[in-house]
C-alpha cells in the first residue's frame, strides 16, 4: 500500500504514553487455517448493502478443535451451517460484539481433515462503526461511490479496501495476514458495468433481470486482506507481459491515455522478474483507478487499485514526473512479490512488505530514469523520515504499538527503504539480489519475517548480518554524525574526525571515504565502530576534498564541516546527485561569496532537472551579483528548458523580480501545453499587472489543471470577490488533500472577504471537513486558525450568521475523534 498523506508544518502535540503500547503484538495463534473461500455476492445500491453467500473451507492448524472463530464486522448473519455431502446442517454460533463470530462445529476436527462452512449474510459497511488512520482514512472495507447517481460528474462505483483487516467487513474470514486461501468470487451486477477481482475471469452469465454474474477465480493462495472487488463503468485497455494479461481499467474520460499512464507496466514486470530471479507469479496483472479512494493505492493480488490522482490527460501528464504517480505504479507492482507472494506474518513485521515496495521505487528509478532520479527519490524519502519528530523512537520491526494502523508510517516505509538501500550497497548487487531470490523461493505463497530475510542474505553472502539487523531492524533511531577535518602540513597527514551524538545505541557504519588529491580520487573503505573515531591518511599534499560516505547511502543526520571552497570542488568533481545537492545547500546562505555564486550559477545548468530547479529556488535575487549572473540564464530556461517543472520554476523566479521587461516571456509561456508553465506565467503576470492577470485567468476557466488551476485560484483569491467565488469553490472542492492544504490560506482569505454570507459559509464548511478528516495528521490546529480568521472578517462585515457557522465548525473540529 502507498499511504496518502499531506505535508504539514504543524508540530504534533506530545501525547501521554498509550497503555496499549505495553501489549506485545505477536503473530496471532493459528487454531484453524483457511483453505478456500467461495463467495456469491450482489449489491443493494439504495441501502448500501451487499448480500452474500459464502462457502469457506478450513482445517485445524495442528491441534484438534471443535470450534471456529471468524472475523465478521457489522453484518447480519442469517445462516451458518456445515456442508456435508452437499447439504447444509445448521450450527450454533454467538455474535455478540458484531466484530467476530464464535461457531460451534458439529464435531472435533483433526489437522488431516478439512470442513466447509456455509454462511448467508448481509454486509452493511456504511453502518459499521470503525475508524481509519493517518495512512488509511477509513476502514469499512466496502465502498459505494455515488450509488444514487446524484453527484454530478462523479461515476457510480463499488470497490473494496482490505488492508489492514477490513475484508471481514464484506465477508467472514480469519482476517489475519498469516492466513492464506484460494478464492472464487461471483459478482452479480447491472450488465452495463465492468467487474474486476483477483485471478482469472472464468465465466460471465447474462441474467433475465438485466444483470450479469461474473465469476473470478484465484487458484494460488493469498491473504484475506488482498481480496478485492471493483464494479463500475470502466474502459479496459488490454496490454500483455510475455503471455500474461496486463490490463488497465480507467474511467472512459481517461481511457485514451491508458498507455501514457500505465504503459511502462510490462517493462517493469520484466525488470523485476529478471532482477529477483522469480517471474511474476500471478495469472494476470490489472490496475484500476477509482474515485474517493481512502489511501494512495493498494496491491491487491493481481489487481492493484489506485486513487484517482494517478490518472491524467496527455496535458496533465506533461507535468507528471517520477514522483507524480509512476513511483506508485512500481511500488504496488513490487508488492506482487513482497507482500502478496510472500506476506508479512504479522503487522509487526510489515517491513518485509512495505520497506521493499518503497525500496523498489528507487530501484526502478535508477533502471529507467538514471541514478540522479533514484538518488533524489532516495534523499527525499530519507528527509521525510529524519524530519518526523517521533520516528526516531520506533523500531522497524515493532512488536508494541497502540493500533496496527500506526505501523504504516515513515519508519516502515521511508526508513525501511533506506535500510535496504544501504544493505544493497554493503553486500553488492549480486549478493543482495541473490538473497532476495532465496527469501522469495523459500517462502513462496507463505509468510515471512525479518529473521528469514536475514538468513536469506547470510546464505547468499556468507556474511554474518546479526549486527545489521539488530541495529536497524530491532533497534530505533539513526546516527547523528558530525564530520570535521584537520590537515597537518608538517607531517602531510589528513585527519578525519567522526562523532556520533545521538542518544541510545552507537551504530556500526561501514562506509567509503573518497580523497581527491593530485588530480585523482582514491577510495578508502572503513568502519566506524565507536562513538568517536579518528582516521589519519598520509598524503603527498593537502587534498582538494575528503568526501565521507562517498556512495552517499548512509541513513544519518549529518553535519559536515567542509569549507565552501571544498564544497565547490565537490560540486564540480564528485559524481553523485547528493554531492552536488550538498554543495548547493552549502552555497545557499553564502551567496555573497564567490564560491557560493560559482556553485549556484553552475547549478542552473546542471545535467539533472531536479538540481536545476533546486538552484532556482535557492537563488537570492536581491543580491546584485547573483541577479545579474542568473537573470539571462533564467530567461533562457523559462523559454527552452526541456523540463516543464524547471521552466515553471524559472518563470516564477523571473516573476518575483516584478519587472515589466519580462512580460513577453510570460505571455509567450501562456501558450505552452504544460499547465505548470502556464500557471507560473499567469502568476508572474499577476505580480506585474494584477488586472491583466484577472482578465487572462477568466479565459482559462474552461481548461485548467494542476499548476494552472492553482494560479487561477491564487489570483482570484488575491484580487477577486463574489464574481469569482463559484469557480474558486468548485475547484477547491474537487482538489485533492495536498492541493487543498496548500491553497487553504488564500481560500480562507477570499471566504472572509466575499459579500454573500452563503459563500462564506461554503468556505467554512469545506475547511471544516478537511480539519475533521485529517485531524489525526495534525490538521486541526491550522484549520481552526483559518476558520477563526474567516470569523474575524465576517464580524467586521456584521455577518452574524457566518460567525455562528464558524463557531459551530470550530467546536465540531475540536470534538471530532
Amino acid at each position: 500500500m502507498l499511504a496518502a498523506v499531506f505535508t504539514s508544518s504543524q508540530a504534533q502535540t506530545p501525547q501521554p504514553e498509550d497503555p496499549a503500547l505495553k501489549i506485545y503484538r505477536g503473530v496471532p495463534t493459528k487454531v484453524n487455517d483457511l483453505v478456500h473461500t467461495k463467495l456469491d455476492v450482489r449489491f443493494d445500491y439504495k441501502k448500501r448493502y451487499m448480500y452474500g453467500k459464502e462457502w469457506v473451507t478450513l482445517k485445524p492448524h495442528f491441534y484438534p478443535t471443535d470450534s471456529l472463530r471468524l472475523d465478521a464486522k457489522g453484518m447480519d448473519l442469517k445462516t451458518i451451517a456445515v456442508v456435508k455431502n452437499g447439504k447444509n446442517f445448521p450450527l450454533k454460533f454467538t455474535y455478540q460484539d458484531s466484530l467476530s463470530v464464535a461457531i460451534k462445529l458439529d464435531k472435533v476436527y483433526h489437522n488431516n481433515e478439512s470442513y466447509t462452512i456455509y454462511i448467508d449474510y448481509t454486509a452493511k459497511p456504511n453502518e459499521l462503526k470503525v475508524k481509519g488512520s493517518a495512512a488509511i482514512n477509513d476502514a469499512k472495507g466496502l465502498y459505494f461511490i455515488n450509488p444514487d447517481g446524484t453527484e454530478k460528474d462523479k461515476p457510480t462505483q463499488i470497490w473494496t479496501q482490505g488492508e489492514t483487516e477490513s475484508s471481514s467487513a464484506w465477508f467472514p474470514t480469519i482476517d489475519k495476514p498469516s492466513q492464506k486461501t484460494t478464492e472464487e468470487i461471483s459478482m452479480t451486477v447491472l450488465s452495463k458495468y465492468v467487474t474486476l477481482s483477483n485471478g482469472k475471469l472464468v465465466s460471465q452469465k447474462n441474467n433475465a433481470d438485466g444483470t450479469r454474474t461474473d465469476t473470478w477465480k484465484q487458484d494460488l493462495p493469498h491473504s484475506p486482506y488482498l481480496f478485492m472487488m471493483a464494479v463500475g463503468d470502466f474502459k479496459i485497455y488490454k496490454d500483455k507481459w510475455r503471455n500474461k494479461e496486463v490490463n488497465y481499467y480507467l474511467e472512459p474520460k481517461y481511457a485514451p491515455y491508458a498507455k501514457e499512464i500505465f504503459g511502462m507496466t510490462p517493462e517493469a514486470i520484466e525488470f523485476y522478474s529478471k532482477t529477483l530471479g522469480v517471474d511474476f507469479p500471478w495469472y494476470k496483472y490489472s490496475q484500476i483507478v477509482v474515485r474517493d479512494y481512502v489511501s494512495g493505492a493498494m496491491e491487491n493480488t493481481s489487481a492493484t487499485l489506485h486513487g484517482a490522482y494517478v490518472q491524467g490527460t496527455a496535458r496533465e501528464l506533461l507535468d507528471a514526473y517520477y514522483d507524480d504517480g509512476r513511483s506508485t505504479i512500481v511500488h504496488e507492482l513490487f508488492h506482487q512479490w513482497f507482500g502478496d507472494y510472500v506476506t508479512a506474518e504479522s503487522w509487526s513485521n510489515l517491513t518485509v512488505n512495505e520497506s521493499f515496495a518503497n525500496f523498489s521505487e528507487t530501484l526502478w528509478a535508477e533502471h529507467k530514469y538514471g541514478k540522479d532520479v533514484a538518488d533524489e527519490h532516495n534523499y527525499i524519502d530519507m528527509q521525510n523520515y529524519l524530519q518526523s519528530p517521533d520516528a526516531r523512537t520506533k523500531n522497524l520491526v515493532r512488536f508494541h504499538y497502540a493500533d496496527k494502523e500506526d505501523v504504516f508510517d515513515v519508519v516502515t516505509y521511508q526508513k525501511g527503504g533506506r535500510i535496504l538501500n544501504m544493505l544493497r550497497n554493503y553486500l553488492g548487487d549480486a549478493a543482495f539480489f541473490k538473497g532476495l531470490n532465496i527469501y522469495l523461493k523459500t517462502n513462496a505463497f507463505k509468510n515471512g519475517e525479518a529473521q528469514q530475510l536475514r538468513l536469506a542474505f547470510e546464505e547468499a553472502s556468507g556474511l554474518d548480518l546479526n549486527w545489521y539487523f539488530n541495529q536497524w531492524y530491532y533497534g530505533a533511531g539513526h546516527p547523528i554524525l558530525d564530520i570535521s577535518y584537520k590537515w597537518d602540513d608538517a607531517t602531510k597527514t589528513q585527519t578525519v574526525y567522526l562523532q556520533q551524538s545521538q542518544d541510545g545505541q552507537i551504530f556500526k557504519l561501514p562506509m567509503a571515504i573518497d580523497i581527491y588529491a593530485g588530480g585523482k580520487k582514491t577510495r578508502h573503505k572503513i568502519w566506524m565502530n565507536d562513538q568517536n573515531d579518528t582516521l589519519a591518511f598520509k598524503l603527498d599534499a593537502k587534498p582538494n576534498l575528503v568526501n565521507v560516505d562517498g556512495d552517499k547511502v548512509l541513513l544519518t543526520k549529518k553535519t559536515d564541516h567542509k569549507t565552501l571552497q571544498e564544497f565547490a570542488f565537490q560540486y564540480f568533481n564528485a559524481p553523485l546527485y547528493l554531492d552536488r545537492l550538498e554543495a548547493i545547500n552549502a552555497a545557499a546562505d553564502k551567496q555573497t561569496d564567490n564560491d557560493g555564486q560559482k556553485i549556484l550559477i553552475a547549478a542552473l545548468k546542471d545535467k539533472y532537472y531536479g538540481l536545476r530547479s533546486k538552484a532556482i529556488r535557492t537563488l537570492k535575487l536581491d543580491n546584485d551579483a547573483i541577479r545579474n549572473a542568473a537573470q539571462p540564464i533564467l530567461a533562457q530556461m523559462a523559454q527552452t528548458d526541456d523540463n516543464t517543472l524547471t521552466r515553471a520554476a524559472a518563470i516564477k523566479a523571473l516573476g518575483s523580480l516584478k519587472a515589466s521587461g519580462n512580460l513577453n516571456i510570460f505571455k509567450q509561456a501562456l501558450s505552452s501545453q504544460s499547465y505548470a508553465v502556464q500557471g507560473a506565467a499567469l502568476n508572474a503576470i499577476g505580480l506585474v499587472d494584477g488586472p491583466q492577470a484577472m482578465t487572462l485567468a477568466k479565459g482559462f476557466e474552461k481548461d485548467n489543471k494542476g499548476g494552472l488551476t492553482a494560479a487561477i485560484l491564487d489570483i482570484y483569491a488575491t484580487n477577486g470577490g463574489d464574481a469569482q467565488w463559484p469557480f474558486v469553490y468548485q475547484q477547491y472542492h474537487e482538489s485533492g488533500p495536498q492541493a487543498k492544504f496548500n491553497s487553504m490560506r488564500k481560500y480562507a482569505a477570499l471566504a472572509g472577504r466575499v459579500i454573500k454570507p452563503e459563500y462564506a459559509q461554503q468556505g467554512i464548511s469545506e475547511i471544516k471537513a478537511f480539519g475533521i478528516t485529517y485531524k489525526s495528521q495534525g490538521a486541526a490546529g491550522i484549520v481552526v486558525q483559518f476558520i477563526t480568521g474567516i470569523k474575524e472578517q465576517r464580524q467586521k462585515l456584521s455577518d452574524d450568521a457566518s460567525v455562528k457557522v464558524a463557531d459551530e465548525a470550530i467546536k465540531e473540529i475540536n470534538d471530532a475523534k
